[in-house]
């Protein structure tokens, strides 16, 4: 069993959600953590929460800025946990930080396209190779990078493109599960899992909104994507004004993170009970293990709407990560 007590651990996107309750929980056993985010406020969140649940003597906290889609940000974040830590190595990394965009390769933006894969696929790269002779230098390490159900199921429903974000996460599954005898052959103290949670309450919708577009109105773009998904459900798209689509899509990110069937702290637990068990596959709630079934059983129909439709909900949110 793999032990988190006196350890340093790695976090990326530990400013909120699953990543913020990965911070709580590692430092509450007593593992160091550095983290890192793109909002020094939501990690000074995360650091406040931790805090106020009490450390253990010794374990600490740093928050550090980093882009994981920017690998000069990467390798700023690994010199400055060597240096603010003190050490030449570390236990533990979890690649968590994700967004999503980038749903039609046919129709959609090209930047915003690249800048899901970026962030959900080069990040978790770039920072693997920005920490691995960190790991290499510990007695014993471990990788956990975050796919998703989308790295084994690449939709949302039929009505829906969601092309980058699922080829990252297929990339992720593909890198870790190859990393698995790659480890073993060359560096056979560290270990790695592939995390697959289907739908966590987060805040990554509204997240990936801040990330991808900031602070300003929806495009001609999103307006038109948003209009065709409310057509596909058999309504009047030229009756909905951009103002209430706007407020139809922050409706569902707060139903998103409300109305998820399980909770980023449940999350976070299952996901350090897999590593300690040394689960190399973790699969993250009811409905992922059901759609994990469904796809192996019958892979040939795994893309037709008589198959997707009982799971589009269950696994996503109505506008996604």
């Amino acid at each position: 069993m793999i032990e988190f007590a006196g350890r340093i651990a790695v976090v990326t996107g530990g400013g909120t959600g699953m990543g913020r309750e990965l911070v709580r929980q590692l430092t509450a056993e007593g593992c160091t953590v550095a983290m890192c985010d793109v909002s020094a406020v939501t990690m000074a969140e995360t650091k406040r929460l931790a805090e106020a649940a009490g450390l253990p003597q010794g374990t600490r906290i740093t928050a550090h800025i980093a882009d994981v889609g920017v690998e000069d940000d990467l390798i700023r974040f690994q010199r400055e946990v060597a240096e603010q830590l003190d050490t030449d190595r570390i236990h533990f990394l979890f690649n968590n930080a994700g967004i999503g965009g980038g749903g039609s390769f046919v129709t959609g933006p090209r930047d915003e396209w690249e800048r899901t894969f970026n962030i959900c696929w080069n990040g978790v790269y770039h920072s693997c190779r920005a920490f691995l002779p960190m790991l290499l230098k510990a007695d014993r390490a471990h990788i956990t990078n975050t796919s998703s159900v989308n790295g084994f199921w690449a939709s949302l429903g039929p009505n829906v493109s969601h092309t980058a974000y699922a080829a990252a996460k297929f990339a992720v599954k593909g890198f870790t599960e190859a990393l698995i005898t790659d480890l073993r052959l060359n560096a056979p103290h560290v270990t790695c899992s592939v995390v697959m949670p289907g739908h966590i309450g987060t805040s990554i919708a509204s997240n990936t909104r801040q990330v991808l577009a900031g602070d300003r109105p929806l495009n001609e773009h999103e307006l038109k994507q948003a209009r065709r998904r409310i057509a596909s459900l058999g309504l009047d798209p030229s009756k909905v004004s951009d103002e209430d689509i706007a407020k139809l899509m922050a409706d569902n990110a707060r139903r998103f993170l409300e109305d998820a069937p399980m909770t980023a702290a449940a999350a976070a637990k299952v996901i350090l009970d897999g590593v300690r068990a040394e689960r190399w596959r973790i699969l993250v709630g009811d409905d992922a293990h059901a759609l994990d079934a469904a796809v192996r059983a019958n892979p040939e129909q795994a893309y037709e709407p008589d198959f997707q439709h009982p799971f589009t909900l269950a696994a996503s949110p109505p506008v996604r990560k």
